[in-house]
């Protein structure tokens, strides 16, 4: 059976590529969910016009995440930890804990979006990346303090 995509599947395509999959596949999970139209010319036509609605909206949500990501550079949040000997942490710094500070200050950031490469477990300054929607990546600092 040959589809078009509406949105991105992941392991299968992107939005507005032609694919072909299994009957099955395409008429009781891709179609009923709106994932994807059975490829006809009409429904070649339909997706043309999404693709030029869904192009405006990401742009739109990739300059609306630049701005967040330029003023997230300026912020620095401060965590209070246990400390033990040697100055090292009782645990680590979660993600989490990130996203909530960054709550407290004004900004609201979903704990999955942000990357830690490897866990924060000592004192001093460290920076963190966050991944927004389309590729859009930003930073800020994290200061982790003794409690």
């Amino acid at each position: 059976m040959k589809v078009i995509l509406r949105e991105d599947v992941a392991k299968l395509g992107n939005a507005g590529e032609a694919v072909t999959v299994r009957d099955g596949f395409g008429r009781n999970f891709l179609v009923p969910r709106g994932l994807a139209y059975v490829a006809t010319e009409g429904a070649l036509r339909k997706i043309e016009h999404e693709m030029k609605k869904r192009a405006k909206i990401i742009e739109r949500e990739r300059l609306s995440a630049e701005e967040y990501a330029k003023r997230l550079e300026n912020v620095t949040v401060t965590v209070p930890m246990k400390v033990g000997e040697e100055n090292r942490l009782y645990g680590s710094v979660t993600a989490q804990m990130l996203s909530d500070g960054l709550g407290n200050q004004g900004f609201e950031i979903d704990r999955r979006t942000i990357v830690l490469d490897e866990p924060i477990r000592t004192l001093g300054a460290h920076d963190v990346t966050v991944h927004f929607k389309h590729g859009v990546t930003g930073k800020f600092r994290v200061n982790v303090i003794s409690e």
